[in-house]
């Protein structure tokens, strides 16, 4: 898909006007995204693993027209959680990926969070791209081998009125994404208002996402598209997961393969105690 996608219809219940006649604030709606963009690196099929192997370590000059239809891509939404961002490094022309879509998305806010440094080469990150101002986030180092993390924003006071968004890229072995989704419940399981989206690295009813869902309010929305791979998607491994207090209005996975992985995007409105969260927009 080569043209920027239209943006999305917000969608809103349709409430009744009171008797005096005043009309009454529609909930506030937040649109979120979530994509790993395998570092701006278009792949076509298994055999360009093999081929453009090399863009991984080295600089591409395809690599900054894919961050820009990347950027048309997000601009229609309120946050996005990115996944194998590179933060600088010579293969990505020193450029910090996640600052460069905050820029031309028109985010006002982002984070990167490096998680495995090579060299100068490759800083391989996490990033977070906000319309609203988070109030902290936190990057965490997930258990396993070195390389896999986890950041923790908060939108909101330090209490319980806040949205929480976690954005995590796990590991490709089960046994290590058991410890990580262990780690990371200890993080958001209290917590009334949660988002958690990323490249989980496994499908619906496996052992680490039941244990997660097990372990705090999340909810699997039972969506079972198809994330990768992008050119012949067959399993759903990248999630965006909510708390109930978030009432989930849309779900889908984005027909846009600028990446190995398909982005996933859902649409959520926000309950009244976040009502403060939308004079933020």
């Amino acid at each position: 898909m080569g043209a920027a996608p239209a943006a999305r219809e917000r969608i809103e219940d349709t409430l009744p006007e009171p008797a005096n006649g005043e009309a009454t604030p529609a909930p506030a709606v937040l649109r979120l995204a979530s994509f790993n963009i395998q570092t701006g690196i278009a792949t076509a099929s298994y055999r360009d693993y093999v081929t453009g192997g090399w863009r991984h370590v080295l600089p591409s000059t395809k690599r900054l027209p894919n961050l820009n239809r990347i950027a048309q891509l997000l601009k229609p939404f309120d946050i996005a959680g990115l996944q194998e961002v590179d933060g600088g490094g010579m293969r990505s022309h020193n450029i910090v990926q996640t600052q460069y879509l905050a820029e031309h998305a028109g985010f006002a806010y982002w984070h990167n969070q490096v998680n495995r440094r090579i060299g100068n080469l490759a800083l391989h990150s996490n990033g977070l791209l906000s319309r609203i101002r988070p109030d902290s986030v936190k990057d965490y180092a997930l258990p396993g081998l070195p390389g896999r993390g986890a950041l923790l924003a908060r939108f909101g006071p330090d209490s319980g009125h806040a949205l929480y968004v976690c954005v995590a890229h796990l590991a490709l072995s089960r046994r290590a994404r058991l410890k990580q989704l262990r780690f990371i419940s200890d993080l958001i399981g209290p917590l009334p208002y949660v988002v958690m989206m990323g490249d989980l690295n496994c499908e619906p009813n496996t052992p680490e996402l039941d244990l997660l869902l097990e372990a705090t309010h999340l909810s699997d929305p039972v969506c079972r598209l198809k994330t990768f791979p992008s050119w012949r998607p067959h399993k759903m491994l990248d999630h965006i997961l909510v708390t109930p207090s978030l009432s989930v209005n849309r779900l889908e996975v984005v027909d846009f393969a600028c990446s190995d992985h398909l982005p996933v995007a859902m649409e959520v409105t926000l309950p009244e105690a976040l009502e403060s969260l939308s004079k933020r927009f």
